[in-house]
């Protein structure tokens, strides 16, 4: 049981908005439960505080504030980083077990921040993520951001790249303030833009310039937000990079049978039964996910449309064929 003093820090902090001060001593509480061996008791304590910090950044001054009423960007930072609230859960993905795996550590670490904090220690928070457009990269910035119930911000590249010598590094000290300031998921998309290597002979002095800015940045950086750089061209990054993140994940073309658990699950309630496979896996084989995902959503509108409450099985090989198609041509453009 907590002692008087103890239980009326706890009032005066919570009365004063001291929320650092506030779970200061609900950690003591927990330690002194812990020593009278109410092991369990001291453990739920934890878990809850542990839980409630997660869903709180800090202000200018480095005060816990709730991230609902602080996220929005304002003033020029308003033009370089664009927030949002995901829903989404690691659940709604279908990854291979080594990504599942990787990715649940991370935000079992981030759950524990606190306590691992407490030991000197640092959780990961610095992600490189290297795979071909469409498989799942953007989702996983969004995934946790959900799960962890704080804002993704999305770095807007064309804001922060200028051809002004010495303007993109200060946009890109801006971002890292914010990065310092509010807790959040920052996502670098198309990070190859300022991460390429700094002997490539396309290269322009601001571009290395802005990528030892960022390399000394991240480096530097001490923050409780969660750094996502993702590239569909890995082999452009300057190495220097790969040493900066604490997890370098690989995204893959589904397989057929991740197809297929990503088809079902995403048709929800509307999956045929008896839901059919035949075929099916030759129609999603090279697919990516997010073309899988369009295939399923245009399925879907089509039984909205014909007041059909399952989608029809014709429908949805329809639309995985349109996919392909859009794909192959895209791809032959690009040649």
């Amino acid at each position: 049981m907590a002692s008087s003093e103890q239980l009326k820090a706890l009032i005066k902090s919570h009365l004063n908005r001291d929320d650092g001060h506030f779970y200061s001593v609900a950690m003591q509480v927990a330690a002194h439960e812990a020593k009278l061996g109410h092991g369990k008791l001291a453990e739920e304590l934890r878990d809850m505080i542990d839980a409630a910090k997660t869903r709180l950044g800090q202000d200018a001054t480095g005060k816990l504030v709730p991230i609902g009423s602080a996220a929005k960007p304002r003033g020029e930072l308003a033009n370089l980083l664009t927030v949002t609230y995901p829903s989404n859960r690691l659940a709604d993905m279908v990854l291979d077990d080594l990504a599942t795996k990787q990715l649940q550590r991370i935000i079992k670490e981030q759950r524990f921040l606190a306590r691992i904090k407490e030991q000197g220690l640092s959780p990961r928070r610095k992600l490189l993520l290297v795979g071909p457009p469409g498989t799942g990269k953007t989702m996983t910035a969004s995934a946790l951001a959900g799960e962890l119930g704080i804002p993704l911000f999305l770095v807007r590249l064309d804001s922060l790249i200028t051809k002004f010598m010495g303007e993109t590094a200060a946009k890109l000290r801006q971002v890292f303030d914010a990065i310092a300031d509010l807790r959040g998921v920052y996502f670098f998309d198309e990070f190859d833009a300022i991460g390429s290597q700094r002997g490539m002979g396309n290269d322009v002095g601001e571009i290395r310039r802005v990528l030892n800015s960022f390399l000394q940045m991240i480096e530097h950086d001490q923050s409780n937000s969660l750094i996502i750089a993702a590239t569909n061209h890995p082999e452009a990054l300057d190495y220097a990079l790969f040493r900066r993140f604490d997890d370098v994940m690989e995204y893959h073309l589904p397989t057929s049978e991740q197809a297929l658990a990503l088809i079902r699950s995403r048709l929800g309630s509307f999956t045929p039964k008896p839901f059919k496979k035949d075929g099916l896996q030759e129609q999603a084989e090279g697919l990516s996910y997010a073309e899988l995902c369009r295939a399923v959503d245009e399925s879907i509108k089509d039984a909205i449309m014909h007041d059909q409450s399952r989608i029809q099985r014709s429908a949805l090989g329809h639309a995985l064929e349109e996919r392909r198609l859009i794909t192959t041509k895209l791809a032959q453009n690009n040649k």
